[in-house]
């Protein structure tokens, strides 16, 4: 049996560009990629034209594809656990004013997914607006293809680290070139989750962890271990003192293409 899947694939949307890869055990086969000039966050919608292309360029008819989305555009928010909570509509509705809460009340509709916890503990809900998933659905079916995940990169890369993440009370920082997410633990628990628009140069994620740290310094003396994954540092990896690398395993293709980099977190 061939080593390659002439039906799965893997697309990045990132802030200024999107990136098609076609999916072996274990590997990305690297299709191509298509920037775009960033206008913000409805350049979301560029990011699916784009795409729509790049699937009728190499996508065979009834393939799988895999959709992972930047941090420029998704939303992040720690929902509290509450004992009066009962039913999961009761949850969506409660994390929805989370939301609001932090980002006031919403231009558009969002999609929201949380995190599965113990009773008792905190979660993680993350969004993407329901008009790009509702594009993103009818795009792919247009191509007779099937959608098969979607996934904000923050997870993506989440999962992939997690086993690196040796301690109970960590920082993972998850620098792109325009915006940074911050996801803190405290024994075990989600703690904080925060998107910040910042580059990833070593001088602003220097200044953005110590202005963490500070946030945090009076929440807990338990020592906090710093982890931090910039996958457009590919040439020049990140320096900040103190800080942990989560680097992806050694390739041997040669790309050098931070959307193919966010590519491998889903291999």
């Amino acid at each position: 049996m061939s080593l390659l899947s002439r039906d799965q694939y893997v697309a990045v949307l990132g802030a200024s560009g999107v990136g098609l890869g076609q999916c072996r055990v274990g590997e990305i086969r690297w299709l191509s990629s298509v920037g775009f000039i960033d206008e913000g966050f409805h350049a979301w919608a560029v990011a699916l034209e784009t795409l729509d292309r790049l699937l009728g360029e190499h996508a065979a008819t009834g393939a799988q594809l895999r959709v992972v989305i930047s941090g420029h555009f998704s939303r992040f928010c720690l929902v509290p656990w509450s004992e009066q909570i009962n039913r999961p509509d009761e949850l969506l509705g409660f994390a929805k004013l989370c939301f609001e809460d932090l980002y006031g009340a919403p231009g558009q509709a969002w999609s929201l997914v949380l995190s599965a916890e113990p009773a008792g503990y905190d979660r993680i809900a993350a969004a993407l607006p329901q008009a790009l998933l509702e594009r993103l659905r009818s795009l792919v079916a247009g191509r007779g293809l099937r959608l098969r995940s979607v996934q904000p990169y923050l997870m993506a890369a989440f999962n992939h680290f997690d086993k690196r993440l040796s301690t109970d009370d960590f920082l993972f920082v998850v620098a792109e070139p325009v915006r940074s997410v911050l996801l803190l633990a405290r024994e075990g628990r989600w703690a904080a989750v925060r998107s910040v628009g910042s580059s990833d140069s070593d001088a602003a994620l220097s200044a953005l962890i110590s202005r963490e740290l500070k946030l945090q310094a009076s929440s807990s003396d338990r020592p906090l271990s710093i982890y931090l994954h910039a996958p457009a540092r590919l040439d020049s990896p990140p320096e900040v003192p103190g800080v942990l690398l989560c680097t992806l395993d050694e390739d041997r293709t040669g790309v050098r293409d931070s959307l193919y980099a966010m590519s491998r977190a889903v291999a």
